[in-house]
């Protein structure tokens, strides 16, 4: 399956106000001429889907997504009051004291999928909150006009955005690390990324291991990461097959990946429907600036859109290469990648050796 290719025109797009009632702390005031995103429709508010098709990004936040964690972070947020508050709020969604588990460990505790999808969010978030402190930090902040996330990182860049709360969004994380991990626990899966090779290539790579397993231990490319790094996802003996096969297909080398299971595939399937019954329950509104989707890379408005997106996220690949072309090909001028890690960086890197890309970390 090769990622798939999108041309969309380019016209401005001046940034947008916060609409809703988001969270003091995630509303963030923008700048500039403001553009009305939706239509009275009686006593209904419509908004159309592609109000953003058309948008033209100068500035971008980019959050990172589960791999990102590492004990420690979170250790500047506490000099930071707006920080620490966020992850004094997450100790009372969770029930337990996530900010000890981020400086302290240990790493098996913090690299669980229920523990690091909450972690790597709230402080993603908290490093806005250090951002926002820093000198010229409120001016980049507003500059923003166009956000996006790898997997995860999705609902960090919808919680920025306004779509929805900072505490709604850390509920339905919480619950897609649970939900994620009980379908990681229901069959053996796993993860490996294969370096050294194009997406065509690991398609076949893909498709010679499919013909030695049976149906439940088929595999299939799940993170189209940049060129040279796509993750394939699938059954435990397909996953043993594709890495015997790689070094055949002039694989450079492949790691298996540190998650619970195969993620961003069938496997994920009966993670859906909890998904699907939390994001009915959640207000969700119209992103006030671009939001990319991990599923088709592109923006959406429409917030019954994004709740069926984001069900199907866990179960579809991440079209994360594609993103980031379509991002610089439509003049993408400065990139911050916020929270752990500088993985996100790395791969703009790969794609165009001149990208702009700060990290900045909490």
């Amino acid at each position: 399956m090769a990622t798939s290719s999108l041309l969309l025109p380019s016209v401005p797009l001046n940034n947008l106000s916060c609409s809703g009632n988001a969270s003091s702390s995630l509303c963030f005031a923008v700048g500039r001429s403001r553009v009305s995103m939706s239509v009275s429709a009686g006593s209904q508010t419509t908004v159309h889907d592609s109000l953003f098709a058309d948008y033209k990004p100068t500035t971008a936040f980019l959050f990172p997504g589960q791999g990102a964690q590492a004990v420690g972070m979170g250790k500047e947020a506490q000099s930071v009051a707006a920080a620490g508050e966020l992850y004094k709020k997450a100790n009372d969604i969770l029930g337990y004291d996530l900010l000890d588990i981020c400086v302290n460990g240990p790493k098996e505790k913090l690299d669980s999928t229920v523990i690091s999808q909450p972690a790597i969010y709230v402080t993603s978030l908290a490093a806005v909150e250090l951002l926002r402190v820093r000198e010229g930090g409120e001016q980049i902040i507003d500059s923003v006009d166009v956000t996006c996330g790898l997997s995860l990182g999705e609902y960090t860049a919808l919680a920025f955005a306004g779509a929805f709360s900072f505490e709604d969004g850390l509920k339905l994380v919480k619950l897609r690390g649970e939900a994620m991990q009980a379908a990681a626990d229901a069959a053996k899966s796993a993860m490996v990324s294969i370096i050294g090779l194009d997406s065509e290539k690991v398609q076949l790579l893909c498709d010679a291991a499919n013909q030695e397993v049976d149906e439940a231990d088929k595999v299939q490319i799940a993170n189209y990461l940049c060129p040279g790094n796509y993750a394939v996802s699938g059954g435990l003996k397909g996953i043993e097959v594709v890495e015997a096969k790689a070094k055949s297909f002039k694989a450079r080398m492949t790691v298996r990946l540190a998650v619970a299971g195969a993620f961003h595939t069938s496997f994920m399937e009966p993670a859906v429907s909890r998904l699907e019954a939390a994001l009915a329950a959640t207000e969700i509104r119209s992103p006030r600036i671009p939001v990319i989707s991990n599923v088709d890379a592109q923006p959406h408005a429409d917030p019954d859109t994004i709740k069926k997106i984001l069900a199907r996220q866990v179960t579809s690949p991440v079209q994360w290469e594609t993103t980031v072309k379509t991002l610089l090909s439509r003049g993408l001028k400065s990139s911050y990648e916020l929270g752990p890690g500088k993985v996100i960086a790395g791969i703009f890197k790969r794609v165009d050796k001149s990208a702009s890309v700060e990290n900045i970390s909490a």
